[in-house]
């Protein structure tokens, strides 16, 4: 089913930390290792999942290098480009390559509202680091909209292969289909993973596998398939979980639910604190309701 290094789950990963805040590099290496072994395609490291705006610069750069070590034959790695502005993208760009990275996840100059030609040149500058880059639509963080007129000009330039879109608009996948048919379209957030894999989605940049690998590959592998019968009851019980996935506290969320399910989560970085209480309760509610339900 993962013909290309962006096909396929691709974890969003999560990041754990020692007690004092620093990063477990060696803990990071068996969660790629056991995503792998879960039936996960890749990892995306350094998104936002992954705290990579609060780490130096001799952090992010390990993280992609650990990522690239620990990952298996077959298990692609997608490193995330996140910056400010474009020669930091574009850095982070070449030393995915340098490490051994199969392709990138590019957000959008995000420092203000860029308009389309400043879209198009900033990702020529990532693009010329030679590694195959999955664009990142994210309108409601960055204030950037790539929209499918304008992916479909970036994919006519030949500056990207697909687009992780995390808008929550099921409707635009089939405008990006007429406008640019070659152009993959991710699931970008979790809770909209049925309808777009029903309409041809070819990946899946996934937050829950972190905690739920096997049952969210299996919930991939049903929807791609259309076998209804099958995936429409799993995604109703897990949907309340993967709501959270969409939240400003994704991450704290998701970590919290890696904890409930026996995996290292733990905490974050600041800025980001810890959950209040009632928030905290409901995510451990729907975890435990999955877990009861025998999901994995």
């Amino acid at each position: 089913m993962s013909t290309q290094p962006w096909h396929g789950v691709v974890v969003a990963s999560a990041l754990p930390f020692n007690a004092d805040l620093s990063v477990d590099f060696g803990a990071f290496a068996d969660h790629v290792r056991w995503l792998a072994e879960n039936g996960c395609h890749g990892i995306t490291p350094n998104g936002s999942l992954g705290e990579y705006s609060c780490l130096t610069v001799e952090e992010r750069a390990k993280v992609v290098e650990v990522a690239v070590e620990a990952a298996p034959a077959g298990f692609s790695v997608v490193p995330g480009t996140g910056a400010y502005g474009s020669r930091e993208s574009t850095f982070w760009a070449k030393q995915a390559k340098d490490a051994g990275a199969d392709a990138l996840l590019s957000l959008p100059p995000n420092a203000y509202r860029a308009d389309d030609d400043i879209v198009l040149a900033h990702y020529e500058e990532v693009a010329s680091a030679g590694l195959p880059v999955v664009a990142y639509n994210n309108p409601l963080d960055t204030k950037v909209d790539l929209s499918p007129a304008l992916l479909a000009r970036l994919h006519s330039a030949g500056l990207i292969v697909a687009v992780k879109e995390f808008s929550g608009d099921v409707r635009r996948i089939y405008e990006l289909q007429e406008l640019a048919p070659e152009l993959d379209v991710l699931v970008g957030t979790d809770d909209v993973l049925l309808e777009l894999a029903l309409a041809g989605a070819k990946g899946w940049i996934a937050g829950y596998p972190n905690a739920l690998p096997a049952a969210t590959v299996q919930l991939w592998e049903l929807s791609v398939a259309k076998d209804l019968d099958r995936a429409l009851p799993m995604y109703r019980d897990l949907h309340s979980l993967l709501r959270w996935d969409s939240k400003p506290a994704f991450v704290q969320a998701i970590k919290l639910s890696m904890d409930v399910a026996g995996r290292r989560g733990g905490a974050c970085r600041p800025p980001r604190l810890a959950l209040p209480a009632d928030v905290a309760a409901a995510v451990r509610k729907d975890t435990e309701k999955a877990l009861a339900n025998g999901y994995r």
